[in-house]
């Protein structure tokens, strides 16, 4: 293959990159490009407000969601032009995190099972930055079995009343809209009793309680619903039908963060270029050399196996299954990698703090947040599922409540 820009692509990069360097808050470039993988965050300003303002600029000038219909909000982008945009815009993208569920996860979702109003009312204004979405899947009983959840949605008349908790959900805390998946139906099994919708944050009814974080960050949430009306008109795909609809969110969801997931391999290769051992430069130890071979060998397949989706998805394919293998891989170096630079720094590698050097608390804000990757949009092992059963065509694990009414299954607690 070339990866070389053809000319059309070359003049959009060139229109992309004149624009970028007129428009960025360059006021923020340097905290941007010093941020700690697993803390964005922005000594003296909101980050949420940014990114806001940030967004706003890109969609006024035609930036924001270039993927996305013109009509929803978009540029009508070819994926490869999305690319482009992503590596010229750089550090910049950083402030655009709190969109990164809406656009990468939750406005998809709606774009494929919404209605022509709701695609019109909603989407224009996510990518406008006006409003933020949040992701609301996961459950204290039921996390990675999604299909396991609690939280149930009752009809009444035109409405539907929710009940139940979710857990772990990101952005809850500053999010206009979610989009929820409920049991409606516990006498099937529970693959077939869920239906999705989506609901304004600040309807009665819903607790967004902040969970504090091992990094000192409150970036994930714990939300409970109590007699939560949503209207039927906010539903996406038919009733029982919410397990379909949310396979388009997760494959988005793992395709989007296997696509952007830091490594810190970038950074490694920096910190062994600066930092002396006992024997000189790391990078000149053939031990250190021998690590950076192998991560580097790791961070090319992740590229180009991101090339491939990109390539199916200038096809028209929706995200399929092969997309778990980059979020997989990733979410593991970014773990091995911060251990590996903590135990190169020895001691130093516990101070933290704006007074100390970018290198030591980088990698430590690094390790602290890496678990979480590992579990967000799927853990480890149901990634591995997910590849073995449906990419590679090997048996599936047992299921023995696959066929069980939800209601029938032996369980504590309900």
């Amino acid at each position: 293959m070339n990866f070389d820009d053809t000319p059309q692509e070359a003049a959009f990069r060139e229109t992309a990159r004149r624009w970028v360097a007129a428009n960025a808050p360059k006021e923020f470039e340097q905290e941007l490009s010093k941020s700690s993988l697993g803390r964005i965050r922005l000594a003296k300003h909101d980050m949420v407000e940014v990114g806001k303002a940030w967004q706003k600029k890109k969609a006024e000038g035609g930036w924001a969601c270039l993927h996305w219909p013109k009509e929803y909000g978009g540029r009508g982008a070819t994926p490869i032009e999305r690319v482009i945009w992503q590596q010229e815009e750089g550090v910049y993208g950083k402030l655009t995190q709190p969109f990164q569920i809406g656009e990468g996860m939750c406005g998809p979702t709606v774009m494929a099972w919404g209605s022509e109003d709701a695609k019109r009312r909603y989407l224009p204004k996510l990518a406008a930055g006006e409003e933020i979405w949040c992701q609301l899947f996961s459950e204290p009983s039921a996390g990675s079995d999604v299909a396991g959840l609690r939280t149930r949605a009752e009809k009444n008349g035109d409405n539907w009343v929710v009940n139940g908790q979710k857990i772990w959900t990101s952005g809850a805390h500053y999010s206009d809209f979610g989009l929820l998946i409920a049991r409606t139906d516990p006498n099937v099994p529970k693959h077939k009793g869920l239906t999705m919708f989506f609901l304004d944050m600040k309807s009665p009814g819903v607790e967004v309680r902040p969970i504090k974080q091992a990094n000192g960050m409150q970036e994930f949430n714990e939300v409970y619903f109590t007699d939560v009306v949503i209207p039927d008109s906010q539903r996406l795909g038919a009733v029982g039908e919410g397990w379909s609809v949310s396979l388009t969110t997760l494959m988005n969801e793992r395709m989007s963060i296997g696509s952007r997931l830091a490594t810190g391999m970038p950074e490694l290769f920096e910190l062994c270029s600066n930092l002396m051992l006992e024997d000189g430069l790391a990078i000149d130890d053939p031990a250190v050399r021998s690590k950076l071979a192998s991560w580097a060998v790791k961070s090319s397949g992740l590229k180009y196996t991101s090339y491939r989706a990109i390539s199916s998805l200038s096809k028209g394919e929706r995200p399929g299954p092969e997309n778990s293998i980059g979020k997989l891989v990733s979410g593991m170096m970014l773990q091995d990698i911060a251990t590996y630079a903590m135990d190169l720094q020895g001691a130093a590698g516990v101070l933290t703090g704006v007074d100390e050097e970018t290198a030591q608390g980088q990698f430590q804000q690094m390790l602290l947040s890496s678990p979480s990757m590992r579990i967000a949009g799927g853990t480890d092992e149901i990634l591995r599922n997910i590849i073995a059963e449906r990419v590679l065509g090997l048996p599936g694990d047992i299921r023995v409540d696959k066929d069980v009414p939800y209601n029938k299954i032996p369980t504590k607690g309900r």
